[in-house]
């Protein structure tokens, strides 16, 4: 991609995204997304109603009258962005692959977190950590994670999910607000625990990217199939309606477990497919985490 083309699609995505965030999502984003507590504020005199357990009793005792004391949220969240970026990503048969779609949703995300003033940053990763962008505000920082979205590519094309996370547990001390942007073809005993272990620390939201020709096979007679991660080919036989059904059933399998799988977690999830509108499902998201 050079560089006029490069700068073209970074434009697009940014007033797309923009928009979305400043539009649709700035309310619900603030919502669902809440800071880590809350924070001492200032003293001020006891008024009626006030709650007896924030009294401070020191400026208490030396005014002899009584104060308490005033929160606020700690509305500052640093969000992760850990981004898919194995060679299944680049699948698509609608309008776009997975991995178009997943910069826009991501892009979409990062002007969210901006908008609240929260500071935003990214992994890359395949089977291996590729890049990281550290956590930090402002535009430009974002124009700079739209145009990595676009250009970045990674140096291997396997998946490992356990990754990506153990990568935060260890990075991030303290408790941030991390999405895993991914299309989930790596296989879960791979990844289980150490999920369990990263969903404890940080809240793990999990965003599913998947193409509707994923689910099955057309019947379109002997096709040759390469794996887009190990290069490994295959000749399938799709005339064959057991193959398809065998195929179709084993795909229903692993999408069940993985919804069982970030239950058990407590990981809120969401599925967004390529040609669909994502601002539909991420507010569904939204709302169901308000």
């Amino acid at each position: 991609m050079d560089t006029t083309e490069l700068l073209k699609k970074v434009r697009k995505i940014e007033i797309k995204t923009l928009g979305l965030s400043q539009n649709i999502f700035a309310g619900q984003y603030h919502s669902a997304f809440k800071g880590r507590g809350m924070a001492f504020s200032e003293v001020r005199e006891y008024q009626y109603g006030d709650d007896v357990r924030d009294i401070d009793w020191n400026v208490t005792a030396r005014y002899a009258r009584p104060y308490v004391k005033v929160f606020e949220e700690e509305r500052e969240l640093t969000v992760m962005l850990m981004v898919d970026m194995s060679g299944s990503l680049s699948f698509g048969t609608e309008v776009e692959t997975k991995r178009e779609l997943t910069a826009e949703v991501a892009a979409t995300l990062a002007f969210s977190a901006i908008q609240n003033n929260d500071k935003i940053g990214v992994l890359f990763f395949t089977d291996r950590i590729e890049k990281y962008v550290p956590p930090a505000k402002g535009k430009k920082h974002i124009l700079y994670i739209i145009r990595e979205l676009l250009e970045f590519r990674p140096q291997s094309r396997a998946t490992d999910l356990s990754v990506p996370l153990s990568y935060l547990t260890r990075l991030v001390k303290k408790r941030c607000t991390a999405f895993l942007i991914s299309d989930f073809q790596s296989e879960k005993d791979s990844y289980e625990k150490t999920l369990l272990m990263s969903a404890r620390k940080h809240d793990i939201v999990a965003i599913r990217i998947f193409d509707r020709r994923e689910a099955d096979l057309p019947n379109v007679g002997l096709m040759r199939f390469r794996d887009a991660e190990t290069g490994q080919t295959h000749w399938v036989d799709t005339a064959d309606s057991s193959v398809r059904k065998a195929y179709a059933d084993a795909y229903e399998r692993r999408q069940v477990a993985l919804a069982v799988l970030l239950k058990r977690c407590g990981v809120d999830t969401t599925e967004i497919r390529t040609g669909q509108d994502f601002v539909q499902q991420l507010l569904i998201l939204f709302k169901k985490r308000s």
